[in-house]
């Protein structure tokens, strides 16, 4: 499998050591930290239930059965330690959306075992009752805190956060979802009203910093990753909000070798990374803790979901 890596310090009292460069996976094994934390991600997946055909820009990379395998293959690899979340337009793409209406991914992902995702703007693409009509065959919670869903029939389904317990931590996750401007027709987002993601990112960091007393904070965003026209991104949101410890993106499709990291002025780093689209990469970011529940490094791996992972 091709897979790539980079390792940075993110040492609790200054600054960390910087990039050290991609390394083979072999050379953390000796690593004893005192706790470790794998988040395993995808976005924009998008209906591609198959590997893309042959003669196509992407020949034989994606498809479910693959990503289910190699997904099976790391939780047994760190049992108890592992999150798997996604960032978003899960709909759309491919004729499975168009006949299943977005049911087959939901529940292909619920047995995959993923643990939260987002709202992407695709989500909407049947409309709210079109989402809502599908959304319990998904096994994991939706989280989204700058939609108001109101008195919507997708209200029940969207949390504006998720605290989770693993490993003696505690992680909060939230998401964040795009304008509908230019995006969504009006009438397919009824009831629903979008507000200032910066605004709502810096509320949720709040509650979850000191409201459940996170050790770890970690935002699905659907904003997208960088704009050259002043639109709220994933790097606007981590440069002006502190709090955030990973940043997973999706929306514009980003294939992210390595994570971008932003050093702030509380000693604290904001990793934001995305994987492209159509489940082609997989990604993952692994933060390893002190006694304190201090994060003391995170190292990160892309795989290619490609025909060398052989279906289980």
């Amino acid at each position: 499998m091709n897979r790539k890596y980079f390792l940075k310090s993110l040492g609790t009292i200054g600054l960390g050591a910087g990039f050290m460069g991609f390394r083979p996976l072999e050379s953390f094994a000796a690593r004893v930290p005192d706790k470790r934390l794998v988040i395993l991600h995808t976005n924009d997946t998008h209906a591609r239930i198959d590997p893309f055909p042959d003669g196509s820009r992407y020949e034989g990379l994606g498809g479910i059965a693959r990503r289910a395998t190699l997904i099976k293959q790391l939780k047994s690899s760190a049992p108890g330690t592992t999150l798997l979340l996604d960032a978003g337009d899960v709909f759309q793409g491919t004729p499975y959306f168009n006949f299943y209406g977005g049911a087959l991914d939901l529940k292909l992902m619920s047995e995959m075992g993923y643990d939260a995702s987002t709202i992407g703007n695709h989500e909407f693409d049947n409309g709210v009752e079109g989402f809502s009509k599908v959304a319990d065959q998904a096994g994991f919670p939706f989280v989204n805190s700058n939609y108001d869903f109101g008195e919507s029939s997708m209200a029940p389904f969207i949390r504006p956060n998720l605290v989770r317990k693993i490993n003696g931590l505690t992680v909060g996750i939230f998401g964040l979802g795009v304008s509908f401007e230019n995006l969504v027709l009006p009438h397919l987002h009824k009831g629903v009203v979008y507000s200032d993601p910066v605004m709502r990112a810096n509320q949720m960091v709040h509650v979850l910093r000191k409201g459940y007393d996170c050790d770890l904070v970690i935002c699905l965003s659907h904003l997208g990753y960088r704009y050259s026209d002043g639109r709220v991104s994933d790097r606007v949101v981590a440069q002006e909000i502190d709090g955030i410890d990973l940043i997973i993106g999706g929306h514009t499709h980003t294939f992210l070798d390595e994570p971008e990291v932003f050093d702030k002025p509380d000693g604290r780093s904001t990793i934001v990374t995305q994987v492209g689209f159509a489940g082609i990469v997989l990604g993952s970011v692994t933060y390893e803790f002190d006694r304190q529940n201090r994060i003391s490094t995170a190292y990160a791996a892309n795989t290619s979901i490609d025909k060398s992972i052989n279906v289980s």
